[in-house]
């Protein structure tokens, strides 16, 4: 059985093998394959041929990976490889395809139009007819297809014709139209840890017979954000530097990525976001942009400084600017939507803003003791007037009973016992002087007496 090996070139323009009817290789291809596999650049070189050569994304590939459970079932739907640049898609889609037998055909949608995806819908329907093989489909940046072109995917993708593998940095779940992401499976891919990277290393210079210093070696896995092709390219323009030793030093891959490397180290991670949270704690914008920009320039994941903006937007301002979360979480979401460089721009406002925000802790301390006190204290019932009403016979149960609706009130407001037993006159949350929390503390005196007197709608004291 004669195994095909289509592929697209990066315009989208597709070559052929005997095996879907083309013609066999001329020898210009064949010279032209292996002086690509000599003098192309290092990243297209190492190449993985076998899925089991994958460098990182164990939560997909490993054991009990789900691309390893279709791989070994031989089951492969369509999928969205959602990732950083440099994670591995592009060569997963194909090695995925080689394992399961399938032709494999590529389009970039940067340069490919509904008569490509057309034009490859019909390749594929004629292969699984003459040969019953079926057909991978990688659409590298898919996000970048306008909806029509989405949508002349569809039959094809229903139908079983193709199997489709999109392939997005971006969030598809904004940029793929929801039709077609509904009918395949979306896995994320992860930036490549920092082990995963000293092994790709590792693999390049055994390859490229080089040697590197720890400290090279640190700084460049520490300066390319988890992307396993920044990684090589950065490596085979520091070799070129390095010289006729092929030794590289850190000077050699400073010069490659054309600045300062940033020693970046677990402690470093742990010391720099530190100080971030710390600045901002202490209303200093600039020596937060400052530690921002270092993580930034070290490659620290930006998702990390967001979910650590989110926070400390309600643990150090809390209800002293309620805002500061409303930007802290869009930040975040910019982070998701656009991605670095451009989300840079989205985390410095984040900074600044938290920076110059009124600041308070009383969020934080009001949560952290009513959580010792449930720790601590046997947990009594749900006082009868609070508890659920609305089944059938919660009446008869004496659910509900006494309860005093609110809004029957003047102000929205009536004194009533919310507290479980044991607990009246408990305060957890007491407003500073600080921000809004000002205003907050008038209004919590106002409403809130220490045990809270029932009355009736009526206005008499229960």
């Amino acid at each position: 059985m004669r195994h095909s090996g289509v592929v697209a070139n990066n315009d989208g323009r597709r070559s052929s093998t005997a095996a879907d009817g083309g013609s066999s290789p001329s020898l210009f291809e064949h010279a032209l394959a292996e002086n690509l596999r000599a003098r192309g650049p290092l990243a297209a070189r190492l190449r993985p041929r076998r899925l089991e050569d994958v460098v990182g994304q164990d939560h997909l590939l490993g054991p009990r990976g789900v691309l390893r459970a279709l791989v070994d079932t031989r089951r492969l739907t369509s999928l969205i490889l959602w990732g950083p640049p440099g994670t591995g898609k592009t060569t997963i889609a194909r090695l995925l395809s080689d394992s399961v037998g399938a032709a494999f055909e590529a389009l970039s949608a940067v340069t490919a139009g509904v008569k490509d995806v057309r034009e490859a819908t019909e390749r594929a329907r004629g292969r699984l007819g003459e040969t019953s093989i079926a057909t991978v489909l990688l659409v590298d940046e898919v996000h970048r297809f306008s909806k029509s072109q989405q949508d002349a995917l569809l039959p094809s993708v229903e139908d079983g014709t193709l199997t489709l593998v999109g392939a997005t940095t971006e969030n598809p779940y904004f940029e793929v139209n929801g039709p077609l992401l509904s009918r395949s499976t979306l896995l994320r891919l992860e930036p490549l840890s920092d082990p995963a990277l000293k092994s790709l290393l590792d693999r390049a210079l055994s390859a490229e017979d080089a040697t590197i210093t720890p400290d090279a070696a640190d700084a460049l896995v520490g300066s390319v954000g988890g992307d396993g092709r920044a990684l090589l390219t950065t490596l085979e323009v520091a070799i070129a530097v390095a010289g006729d030793s092929r030794h590289v030093k850190l000077v050699d891959v400073e010069t490659a990525r054309s600045a300062r490397a940033i020693t970046w180290g677990r402690d470093d991670h742990y010391d720099v976001v530190s100080a971030l949270i710390k600045s901002i704690r202490g209303s200093d914008p600039d020596a937060g942009l400052h530690w921002l920009a270092r993580m930034i320039v070290a490659g620290e994941d930006p998702r990390f400084i967001a979910r650590r903006l989110v926070v400390l937007a309600s643990e150090d301002i809390g209800m002293a600017d309620p805002t500061s979360l409303l930007v802290a979480t869009a930040a975040a979401h910019a982070v998701e939507y656009v991605g670095l460089p451009e989300a840079q721009l989205n985390l410095a406002q984040a900074v600044i803003h938290l920076s110059m925000a009124p600041k308070s802790n009383r969020t934080a301390l009001a949560v952290w003791s009513a959580l010792d006190d449930v720790r601590a204290r046997p947990a009594g019932p749900v006082p009868a007037h609070l508890r659920d009403s609305h089944y059938a016979g919660a009446a008869k149960l004496g659910h509900g009973e006494g309860y005093l609706y609110p809004h029957d009130f003047d102000g929205g407001w009536v004194g009533q016992r919310y507290m479980p037993e044991g607990l009246d006159g408990r305060r957890y949350f007491e407003p500073s002087s600080q921000g809004a929390e000002k205003d907050l503390t008038t209004r919590n005196r106002s409403t809130r007496p220490a045990a809270g007197p029932t009355q009736s709608p009526s206005g008499e004291a229960g």
